[in-house]
């Protein structure tokens, strides 16, 4: 691009000159005075005949692109069916969460299947990368691999191989030498995804990207990054948790709310096909303070088990109130009402709440969860873990609908709960209760507090209500 001239900028006051803009002329201290010179009349463009005609849309052929498995059902059921040609995806997570194992093991299904594949790694040496495919047993014959940070060379070794997937790890360790700035800023990732992304479709190559995240959880780079690419899936995970789930974000080729669940294992990365089991404990007998729910990840149900604990603490410590894997606001707010309007003493006690499994729960239709496993644990009253939570406290201690109740409750009826509390009138009448689940309606936190008997204390000072 050609660069501006010394004096860019002129004020139309005085005439006074500046190389940049600014807000107040430095000459006669005119706001708003300071704009930029008159530039050259863009050239015109000169219009040409298009190759294929524009034809109505009702007559473009509505054939489905062929896909191809990756051979790991849990990320095909994320990418909508597995990749499509000339896909380019990018998959991004914080560190250590296990993106490259996942990605080595993708190469090498996609290998042992005929096709031939190319893994460039930027950030190890390729004996470092062949010991780690040993470990998790990702050799194949058609999985090739080079260790390059150059964009030519890659583009170089593209042509050689001719690979149909094309795997990169990771896209802010590889630079191209006629852009400026250093590699992984934000002029060399558009530059060098561009151009993975031109050679993908003229090729007819999928292509997968690794891209590294910020402190704050989000994709480092550019956000033209993400709009260049057509999928683009977070990888999530807690490292003192062996649960890890690939999220869709964006994804021009199948549904953008799919979850695909996995677990660390010594020998690589293991779908999880059925994952509810991960969020829950057994008791050989109920315990108090536990309470079930099912949250929805994109649209696949999960159970997950919410532990509270109220301890009674002396006057001159202060009350605490501690939350993990549940947002804090949200339990603050959840003990509110259960204080104001279910009239639990709770005020001077301290409040733990918790999931199991490292599960983070985000769906407000586990407050209602949360209210039942605090109060079960402050009155010291158990019942039975076969029972389920189902609900969103309003600030009035009412009960509010939530989205997909017959696909949550038919989760929890395959695993064998028998009793489910959810809110008044957000069930399907038409629809049969699925399995032997007998389903409570209630109207309010306290109604459904009093359905499970969790109103007054199993033993004296035990919690009593005010």
């Amino acid at each position: 691009m050609a660069r501006k001239q010394q004096d860019a900028y002129r004020c139309s006051e005085c005439g006074w000159t500046s190389p940049v803009w600014v807000g107040r002329c430095g000459r006669c201290q005119t706001w708003g005075s300071v704009v930029e010179r008159d530039a050259p009349a863009p050239a015109s463009v000169a219009s040409q005949e298009p190759a294929s005609k524009a034809v109505p849309i009702a007559q473009v052929s509505a054939q489905a692109v062929n896909r191809r498995l990756t051979g790991i059902g849990e990320l095909d059921r994320v990418l909508g069916g597995g990749l499509v040609p000339g896909v380019v995806a990018l998959l991004a997570g914080e560190p250590g969460v296990g993106k490259s194992t996942l990605l080595l093991e993708v190469a090498a299904q996609w290998a042992r299947g005929g096709s031939r594949t190319l893994y460039i790694t930027g950030e190890e040496s390729a004996s470092q990368v062949r010991l780690r495919a040993e470990r998790t047993g990702a050799l194949a014959d058609e999985l090739y691999l080079a260790a390059e940070n150059d964009l030519g060379t890659v583009l170089g070794h593209i042509e050689q191989t001719e690979p149909t997937l094309l795997v990169l790890d990771s896209i802010q360790t590889v630079g191209a030498a006629q852009t400026d700035g250093i590699m992984g800023g934000s002029a060399q990732v558009r530059e060098v995804t561009a151009a993975l992304v031109r050679v993908a479709k003229a090729r007819g190559m999928a292509v997968i990207i690794v891209g590294h995240v910020t402190k704050d959880g989000a994709i480092a780079g550019p956000r033209t990054l993400e709009h260049l690419v057509d999928v683009v899936l977070n990888f999530e995970g807690d490292r003192h948790s062996g649960f890890r789930m690939v999220r869709a974000v964006k994804n021009r080729y199948g549904p953008s709310d799919e979850v695909g669940c996995f677990e660390m294992a010594e020998n690589g990365i293991v779908e999880v096909p059925d994952p509810s089991g991960l969020f829950t404990t057994r008791h050989d007998e109920p315990v108090p303070g536990t309470c079930v729910t099912v949250t929805m990840e994109g649209r696949r149900p999960l159970l997950a088990e919410v532990q509270g604990l109220a301890a009674k603490v002396r006057k001159e410590v202060p009350v605490r109130r501690v939350t993990s894997g549940i947002e804090f606001s949200r339990v603050s707010m959840v003990l509110a009402v259960l204080q104001s309007k279910a009239r639990l003493r709770l005020f001077d006690r301290d409040v733990y709440v918790s999931t199991v499994g490292g599960a983070r729960i985000t769906d407000p239709s586990a407050d209602l969860a949360v209210a039942i496993a605090v109060a079960s644990a402050l009155v010291d009253r158990n019942f039975p873990h076969k029972v389920l939570a189902l609900g969103e406290v309003g600030l009035a201690g009412d009960l509010r609908r939530v989205p997909g109740l017959e696909r949550r409750l038919a989760e929890a009826a395959r695993l064998g709960f028998e009793l489910a509390v959810v809110p008044a009138n957000s069930r399907d009448r038409r629809a049969p209760l699925p399995g032997r689940l007998e389903v409570v309606e209630v109207t309010s936190v306290a109604q459904a507090l009093g359905v499970l008997d969790l109103r007054r204390p199993n033993r004296r000072g035990a919690g009593d209500p005010e």
